[in-house]
């Protein structure tokens, strides 16, 4: 198998009180193991994401325990995407964004958009630049694109569906892993 460069999106830690189940705190650990196996199975060389709470920051965990290079795309300023995105759901992932942006920022793997407005818009802008990034950092190489949710588009706004269409239309080859 020739060694991949992936991009990465997928659900947040679900609230407490959310009416389904997409990914339930219980289940970050077994996550963060099998994003770790996919990306040893696979030979990820790299990885691009965004770094909200869930997916992406258990895939940059992961990735970073591997030695895998990673790049973060925030649809805007760290501070804002921080306090709307990372430390808003149950869990203690504050710490965790704190240092893999810095790492990030150090390496020359931080791309902070300055998207404005409607916060669907900038996280759709978020994936065309990860889904971009990936492209670009696998050459001619082997792009994947790895989806981390429940199964099942939720309607209107689900920015890990548009990531879904997005990379299907890139070419990329696609890997599901279940958040339950």
């Amino acid at each position: 198998m020739t060694k991949a460069v992936a991009a990465l999106a997928g659900r947040r830690i679900d609230p407490p009180d959310a009416p389904v189940a997409r990914f339930p705190l219980q289940r970050i650990d077994a996550v963060r193991e099998s994003l770790g196996a996919l990306m040893r199975e696979q030979e990820v060389q790299a990885l691009v994401c965004s770094a909200a709470c869930g997916a992406d920051l258990l895939a940059l965990d992961a990735a970073r325990r591997l030695g895998i290079r990673t790049r973060v795309v925030l649809p805007f300023g760290r501070e804002r995407f921080r306090r709307t995105s990372v430390i808003d759901r149950p869990g203690d992932w504050g710490a965790l964004f704190d240092e893999i942006v810095a790492a990030a920022e150090k390496n020359g793997d931080l791309v902070e958009l300055a998207a404005d407005g409607d916060d669907d818009q900038a996280y759709l802008l978020a994936t065309d630049r990860i889904v971009s990034e990936a492209r670009a950092l696998a050459g001619n190489g082997r792009a994947l694109a790895v989806v981390v949710w429940e199964g099942a588009p939720r309607g209107a706004g689900d920015i890990t569906e548009a990531f879904r269409r997005k990379t299907r239309a890139a070419g990329m080859d696609e890997l599901e892993l279940r958040t339950t």
